[in-house]
């Protein structure tokens, strides 16, 4: 069986169901109610078991703000020490008198994520669920190859083997007592078998003896001869096993979504790190030297594309500090293949070890509605608008009036995840300047995992926001820097990129386009209605494969920053094509069932505009609202130019020359 029809049934290598991220890690971030509040992140914990963890990043109140985990193994009612644990407290009671997570407002584990109960539940406000206050959650569900949890009770003797079923050899190691007030013990494989950090405390490793060699695919060592860290007698110990690129992920079964390693930076900071995948999930801790650890995620977009300037909203897990208390500049950020340090979040001429963990999905799509979502409102500031998926990319489309510019704005380059607005680092699709660079009230409110909040500079006004999430073979975005020369820079779109869309962030520049009927000798522009024309330094004359695009020197000026856009066609889901024009009715069939929900045209062998319809403004026959993305015009209604059809969409013959002209050449993007 070829690797693509063990995709297409779901199968791993091994002939059983095929394992991804999505199914067994969630950053989910939500906004306390006071009342019983489920998180459907999707992962099995009721019959799979995991951890989850949980962090108040609105307060570091005394007990509240504190990171609170909990797992199946232990239970959510503690019957020995404490079954809710704290990894900035040494104390398993994380206070003075102890508590189970039901107390904390843990609700239950759930087939499909997990509940946490009203706050009046909570023994300490704030610690799960308390109205207005924002939550972070990180789901780590027991698989093989990936992660494991292995409770034991001590017994003081040196060299005790404890067995796991990781399924391979682990590459980091936690340890804490859930009866006593020993620290979180950590085995690293890039600290030496003798040597430990402390999850609780910023201290450089130090050689404690806790860990007794290295581990093995099933089981790792403990020593309770040397003090109280792993196997004091009587006490009840938890071990949270992490696996280190161990692949057993993906179809073919070998992809690998986890990895635990270290890196040196030089005098300043500055260290660039491969993991052959681009991380969703980040924690690193310097070993020469006292440090916090820092945990870094895309949801709440604290692991981005590099922006100067801007704040982290990391989190430590050795304090019980909010998001706003760190006071760096964001300074560690994630690439297509791993991530890199810019200087500003680290030391220089240190030593850092890292668990990081991929970013999903992993599966390709199967329906249109779980990447793309159209939504028409003109709702007032900070109503939650919901897509059902968390947005990746937005453009955003004043419908009435005209000086209007359409604005760009994605999770990579930096959204607002927190109740404080941003401009969201917004670029313009009808313009050349550079990212960020208009004024005025916010582009971006709080993306969460389901949707986003009406923004301020939108508010009450009508308006239609076309929402799409990275997947395989669907769509992918990467941030480069251009160099001054050809490159060739890899993304991770899974297949072949039929049309891309790129713009220098840093400078005034057009958008340059590339589709894959016209070639890569060839380039079009976003942001004006000429038609196609030779340009060899824009994509170097080379096409794109399923794993690299490369970009020409008119490309990748020197130290310009970029972002480029890369979509394909996905089997029931999108469509990338070309057609040529008729004059008359004519039915483009994009493989849909259900028709197309969203349709862009380009004339490309003269000039036309940037056309869009969609289903939330309609798309029916006699009235097909249009949007130009080249244009600040307003929406235009009362035309017939496109209609809907099970198979795609039609082209009319009312359809003027710019989309439908005989013998012309256009190409088009939908989405079903």
């Amino acid at each position: 069986m070829s690797s693509t029809q063990q995709l297409l049934l779901g199968e791993g290598a091994g002939g059983g169901p095929a394992n991804y991220i999505e199914d067994v890690f969630s950053s989910w971030i939500y906004t306390g109610t006071d009342a019983t509040l489920a998180i459907p992140n999707g992962i099995d914990l009721s019959t799979k078991g995991g951890l989850v963890w949980i962090k108040n990043r609105s307060t570091n109140s005394s007990f509240g703000g504190n990171h609170q985990l909990v797992d199946t193994v232990r239970g959510r009612t503690a019957t020995s020490g404490s079954s809710m644990l704290s990894t900035n407290n040494a104390d398993s009671s994380s206070g003075t008198n102890g508590y189970d997570a039901s107390t904390q407002g843990f609700s239950s584990f759930d087939t499909t994520g997990f509940t946490v109960k009203s706050s009046g539940g909570e023994v300490y406000s704030g610690a799960c669920n308390t109205s207005g206050v924002r939550y972070t959650s990180w789901t780590f569900r027991e698989q093989p190859k990936f992660f494991d949890i292995v409770t034991y009770t001590g017994n003081g003797a040196a060299g005790r083997q404890i067995s796991h079923n990781l399924g391979s050899t682990p590459g980091c190691i936690i340890v804490k007592t859930a009866t006593g007030g020993n620290g979180w013990n950590v085995w690293h494989k890039d600290l030496g078998d003798s040597n430990e950090l402390l999850l609780n405390s910023t201290a450089a490793s130090t050689s404690f003896g806790y860990f007794g060699g290295a581990p093995t695919s099933t089981t790792f060592t403990v020593d309770g001869a040397v003090g109280n860290g792993t196997n004091t007698n009587g006490q009840l110990f938890v071990a949270y096993i992490f696996a280190n690129n161990a692949g057993g992920f993906g179809a073919a079964g070998t992809d690998n979504v986890i990895t635990c390693g270290s890196f040196n930076t030089d005098s300043i900071g500055i260290a660039t790190v491969t993991l052959g995948y681009e991380p969703q999930w980040l924690m690193f801790k310097k070993t020469n030297g006292p440090s916090n650890w820092t945990i870094k995620d895309t949801m709440r977009g604290s692991l981005t594309a590099s922006i100067s300037g801007q704040s982290a909203v990391n989190l430590s897990a050795n304090t019980n500090g909010d998001e706003s208390t760190n006071g760096d500049v964001n300074g560690v950020n994630a690439t297509a293949t791993g991530f890199y340090s810019n200087g500003n979040e680290v030391s220089g001429s240190s030593t850092y070890v890292y668990i990081a963990i991929r970013r999903g999905p992993m599966k390709v799509p199967t329906a249109g509605t779980s990447v793309y979502s159209p939504i028409v409102s003109s709702a007032s500031d900070n109503t939650k608008l919901t897509t059902g998926f968390p947005v990746d990319l937005q453009w955003a489309g004043v419908r009435a009036g005209d000086s209007d510019n359409m604005t760009v704005i994605d999770r990579l380059r930096s959204t607002s995840t927190n109740t404080t607005q941003s401009n969201g680092r917004f670029l313009e699709t009808s313009q050349t300047v550079a990212e960020n660079s208009g004024s005025g009230s916010s582009r971006a409110n709080y993306w969460d995992n389901t949707g986003f909040r009406m923004p301020g500079a939108y508010s009450g006004g009508s308006m239609v926001f076309w929402n799409f999430g990275r997947a395989p073979s669907f769509f992918d975005e990467v941030c480069y820097t251009g160099t001054g020369a050809n490159q060739t820079l890899p993304h991770n779109l899974g297949v072949v990129p039929e049309l891309m869309i790129t713009k220098n962030r840093s400078n005034s520049s057009n958008w340059r386009v590339y589709d894959a009927f016209n070639g890569p000798t060839k380039r079009g522009s976003l942001n004006d209605s000429q038609p196609w024309d030779v340009q060899s330094t824009m994509w170097n004359d080379t096409a794109p494969t399923s794993t690299v695009f490369t970009v020409g020197t008119s490309n990748s000026a020197s130290s310009q920053t970029y972002v480029i856009y890369l979509f394909a066609t996905c089997a029931g889901v999108s469509k990338v094509g070309s057609y040529t024009g008729t004059g008359a009715l004519q039915t483009v069939n994009c493989g849909f069932t259900s028709g197309a929900r969203f349709v862009l045209i380009k004339r490309t062998d003269s000039t036309g505009g940037w056309y869009v319809w969609d289903s939330a403004r309609g798309i029916s026959s006699g009235n097909d609202p249009y949007l130009l993305v080249n244009s600040t015009a307003g929406e235009v209604t009362g035309t017939n130019y496109v209609d809907t059809t099970s198979v795609g969409f039609q082209v009319t013959a009312a359809a003027p020359a710019e989309i439908n002209a005989s013998g012309g050449t256009f190409i088009f993007l939908a989405i079903a």
